[in-house]
């Protein structure tokens, strides 16, 4: 049974990880799971997966649920505080495989951690590649880890790749990387209508069952742009030979363009639980607990392109990696502040891409040279942001 430490086990991903791990229990040991606050369903977890360790970074928080978990079936479960206990299980020997599935770039050192210690390591976070993805593609390759992309689009770019293809090589053959968007919830309103939409219908996205912050960045396509970024840095590919195609049924993840003229594409109902599958069991197969594609029932499948105007963010998203250096990080802290603002009602949906492109304009853009440059950019990002919502 193979080891897998769970770094942001009560998430989305986290959950639906647990799912996949459910339907194959005799493949899989739950090492270690990680949560930030949701103590009751880190909890339910423990009752069930039983791991080895449990991390909450909060000290507070993590004392209170080790008394809980002192008086459980799960009392063999060590509890562990913080933000360095992250690397600690993200490093575990006995994790042969590592989900990073915090949200934010509160992952990027953990997933750091567990690049650095030659771990199979699945990303979700995908913040970790836009803030730092020289950095972590480096370290992964002097440290002989394997990378595998859990989002949806990445997942079923790589699927369509080469059979010996190796995450951040450029793939002989490639023309191009067609990456595939939703276009969220406001696909169809009208520029003019933006500026009124409210948190919960922001948050409602047609097709996927995401965290609130994802769902907004799917709404403004900042999900999309930062896709775009992550893409560049898997896969080795320039923002020239990056497209995105809005896609809205969510059937066709991605697909990759060969200089031969043919265009491979990875389909599938949209269930993350699939390309988790994909990457806990690569390179084989196995059951995810998703139903079967029916194509006589999803028979219209339509692709466009997006609007620049109506998501600027996705414009800026190629405007930071053209620029490269800390300007991604710079474009991801900017957004974090934004839409956590705009969650708490303190802006409009239409204030996220301006603030965006104020700090993204009065940055100073340096080579990300090391952690400490990509983390300095970082904070004073959001010092800036804070400093323009004060002013608000």
């Amino acid at each position: 049974m193979k080891g897998v430490c769970l770094l942001g086990s009560t998430g989305s991903i986290g959950q639906s990880t647990l799912d996949v791990l459910r339907v194959n229990p005799h493949e899989y040991k739950v090492t270690a799971l990680t949560a930030h606050a949701n103590t009751e369903r880190l909890l339910e977890q423990c009752l069930e997966f039983k791991p080895k360790y449990a991390v909450i970074p909060d000290a507070d928080i993590a004392d209170k649920f080790s008394k809980k978990i002192a008086s459980s079936d799960a009392a063999d479960t060590v509890v562990l505080s913080g933000v360095e206990s992250l690397d600690f299980v993200a490093a575990l020997p006995e994790a042969e495989i590592v989900v990073a599935a915090i949200v934010g770039s509160a992952g990027l050192l953990s997933t750091l951690a567990a690049a650095k210690a030659g771990k199979k390591l699945l990303l979700a976070n995908k913040e970790s590649l836009v803030i730092s993805g020289d950095l972590l593609m480096t370290a992964v390759k002097e440290h002989g880890a394997t990378l595998l992309p859990l989002d949806s689009e990445h997942n079923a770019l790589f699927q369509c790749m080469p059979s010996d293809y190796q995450t951040g090589n450029a793939a002989k053959g490639v023309r191009k990387l067609l990456l595939t968007a939703s276009g969220g919830p406001f696909l169809n309103l009208e520029y003019s209508e933006l500026a009124n939409v409210t948190v919960a219908q922001a948050c409602a996205h047609p097709n996927w069952s995401m965290g609130r912050k994802i769902s907004v960045d799917s709404a403004t396509m900042m999900n999309k742009g930062l896709e775009v970024i992550e893409a560049s840095y898997l896969f080795d590919m320039p923002a020239s030979k990056i497209e995105v195609l809005v896609h809205p049924q969510s059937i066709v993840h991605s697909m990759v363009d060969y200089v031969d003229g043919s265009v491979l594409a990875q389909m599938g109902n949209p269930d993350m639980r699939t390309p988790i599958a994909h990457a806990l069991a690569w390179p084989n197969r196995h059951d995810s607990g998703v139903s079967a594609l029916d194509l006589i029932v999803n028979n219209q499948l339509s692709f466009e392109k997006p609007s620049y105007e109506k998501f600027p963010c996705l414009g800026y998203a190629f405007d930071a990696l053209r620029l490269k250096g800390t300007a991604p990080t710079v474009l991801n802290a900017a957004n974090e502040v934004a839409v956590a603002a705009f969650l708490e009602e303190k802006i409009g949906f239409m204030d996220i891409p301006k603030l965006i492109d104020k700090a993204m304009t009065a940055s100073t853009i340096k080579p990300a040279d090391s952690i400490e440059t990509v983390l300095n950019a970082d904070r004073e990002t959001r010092v800036l942001m804070n400093q323009y919502l004060e002013q608000r």
